[in-house]
């Protein structure tokens, strides 16, 4: 999509008015990104198992209720903001598969079928909590790598997008996101 497109330049204004603390410019802010929310949590949903508790409105209401709520808002453009969205998604089911795993006192923990990205990534499906686990070690080793799989997995986002978040080249963007998936792909392997 066109960064400058009238629904895009509108996104990024009202981004701005919620950052400077307009009041009523995030009620404006969510018809113009509740598709690509939504759309974003499908992607996130079809992912996981199919009798999963949580559907994809919910997993948004969670999110949009999560972003609201942060003190600091510092959403720059639409990729930002929908970036930081895809992060706080991921939270929001990471929670619910660790309370779940709790829930069941001591049984396996979720299983996940992961999309094409994650297949891409891991070269199989995974749990969600094997997938959070391996990118908390991954950001611990590499911050920046950990960052361009959030954005490109669990946002979406094309290279040129997630350059422009992270303030790099595509190029760089690109080589970042190649050795990430080869770090996560060796850790996500079966072990034997």
């Amino acid at each position: 999509m066109d960064e400058r497109s009238p629904n895009i330049v509108q996104v990024t204004e009202l981004l701005a008015a919620s950052r400077e603390g307009q009041q009523g410019a995030l009620e404006e802010l969510l018809p113009l990104v509740y598709d690509e929310l939504h759309s974003l949590a499908r992607r996130r949903m079809a992912a996981e198992r199919g009798n999963h508790t949580l559907q994809a409105t919910a997993l948004v209401n969670e999110a949009w209720m999560r972003l609201v709520n942060q003190r600091d808002q510092n959403w720059e453009s639409r990729s930002h903001f929908l970036a930081i969205a895809a992060t706080v998604m991921r939270r929001v089911l990471v929670n619910h598969a660790r309370s779940k795993h709790a829930e069941k006192r001591g049984g396996g923990r979720e299983q996940v079928t992961l999309d094409e990205a994650a297949t891409e990534l891991a070269g199989r499906s995974g749990d969600m909590l094997a997938l959070d686990e391996a990118l908390s070690r991954l950001s611990g080793a590499h911050p920046e790598q950990a960052r361009m799989v959030e954005l490109r997995f669990f946002a979406g986002l094309e290279h040129a997008e997630v350059a422009q978040v992270l303030g790099v080249s595509t190029r760089t963007a690109e080589r970042g996101w190649r050795l990430a998936r080869a770090w996560l792909q060796r850790e996500l392997a079966p072990a034997g």
